[in-house]
């Protein structure tokens, strides 16, 4: 009899149980709640990042066309020079001899041919008057072309050795400061194919650029005139500003550290204003590219737009006032849903910018959630949430319940 007892009461406490939660519990399991929003002003922004190097704007390899020994250098690093200003000079033995031997051989066919001219011109009138044969003619007009091509080519190659006695002088091809001196004196550097570089002279160090590395999945929202942000190691507190001056049309192919595949780049050339010379060149720069930048503008949470007031978000008994337009915010008062047609401007997919159709400062529903006590769930994060909705953010906003 005891025994029948308790199963009964087991059966009881069971049917009890399951009661509850078949008729979804107490009315306080099914409490509405919603988090608003109020329209107000912020800054929208959307960036790539890239990797780039501080660079001068205008920069200078200064070389040499001929070949021989550096003889005396006038400057140093970070030298500050002028245009036309010497700098180097490079040993002129043997750029004198070259010079003085075409200069005698430049002499030699000029005497060889005014005497060939005369010649000719001679026996051009003796010709005429059948006093010579036309032999000797045919003779004196040879000489006389064979000496013209022997001094064309003599003043070529004294004009070439004046020329090459010219670049032994090694001058400044712009006003600047030398960033790099790749010679020392008595160092023998030899002119062939390629000319060798003996200085690097920078313009204006005051107005650098970053040449960036944007991949090609980053490169299409990419445009002149954006605003950019960029910091180097050198100074990691400071964050220094640019703007997007050029877009590289040629493309660098690398493979990748991660993977095999090949990775396909575009530079970008970012102006970098350098006023106190903290910029120095080939640093190496970390850039943000805001490829979407609107500032102080009206705008919500994007997840504002997507509420909208259906069962089970709401209750059966409230009433829904809706309108016409693609995008809407909804305001709640009492029991009243109110739908309010808006334009949208730019979004990041956070926040979304209004062009009109609602007021700044006007409370707007966020989401809606469903749920026990708000206050307390949501605090311990037990919440049970609609799955027409995101979840809610770590905020203060404001919580209304019915």
């Amino acid at each position: 009899m005891k025994r029948k007892i308790i199963i009964t009461l087991i059966v009881i406490v069971v049917v009890a149980v399951g009661a509850k939660f078949l008729l979804g519990g107490s009315g306080s399991n099914n409490r509405l709640s919603y988090t608003t929003v109020t329209i107000s002003r912020s800054d929208i922004s959307n960036s790539v990042t890239a990797t780039g190097t501080i660079e001068p704007v205008t920069e200078v390899e200064v070389g040499t066309q001929v070949s021989g020994i550096i003889d005396k250098i006038y400057v140093d690093y970070n030298s500050v020079v002028k245009e036309g200003q010497l700098i180097a000079e490079m040993d002129k033995v043997t750029l004198e001899s070259e010079l003085a031997s075409a200069q005698a051989t430049y002499d030699g066919n000029l005497a060889e041919y005014e005497y060939q001219k005369k010649n000719f011109e001679r026996n051009k009138g003796l010709y005429e008057q059948n006093l010579i044969s036309e032999q000797e003619y045919d003779d004196s007009e040879y000489n006389y072309l064979k000496a013209k091509s022997a001094l064309d080519s003599s003043k070529a190659a004294l004009a070439k050795a004046q020329r090459n006695l010219s670049y032994a002088i090694i001058t400044s091809p712009i006003d600047g400061i030398v960033i790099s001196r790749d010679v020392e004196e008595g160092q023998t550097v030899a002119s062939g194919f390629e000319t060798p570089t003996l200085f690097n002279i920078a313009a204006d160090l005051t107005q650098m650029q970053v040449v960036a590395d944007v991949d090609e999945a980053d490169i299409g929202g990419v445009a002149e005139g954006q605003r950019v942000n960029f910091t180097v190691d050198a100074y990691p507190n400071d964050v220094f500003e640019g703007r997007v001056t050029q877009i590289r049309l040629g493309s660098t192919n690398s493979s990748s550290e991660t993977t095999d595949e090949s990775v396909v780049t575009y530079e970008v050339v970012i102006s970098a204003p350098n006023p106190d010379l903290k910029l120095k060149p080939r640093l190496t720069a970390n850039v943000t590219i805001y490829t979407l930048d609107k500032q102080d503008v009206l705008s919500v949470p994007a997840r504002a737009l997507r509420f909208t007031p259906e069962y089970p978000l709401i209750e059966k008994t409230d009433v829904v006032v809706d309108c016409e337009g693609e995008a809407k915010l909804w305001t709640r008062e009492g029991n009243t849903f109110t739908a309010h047609p808006v334009q949208l401007g730019i979004s990041n997919g956070i926040m979304t910018e209004i062009l009109g159709g609602i007021d700044e400062g006007t409370v707007v529903i966020e989401e809606a959630i469903i749920g026990n006590d708000p206050t307390a769930e949501m605090q311990t994060g037990d919440v049970e949430r609609s799955p027409f909705m995101p979840g809610p953010r770590n905020n203060n906003k404001a919580k209304s319940s019915k």
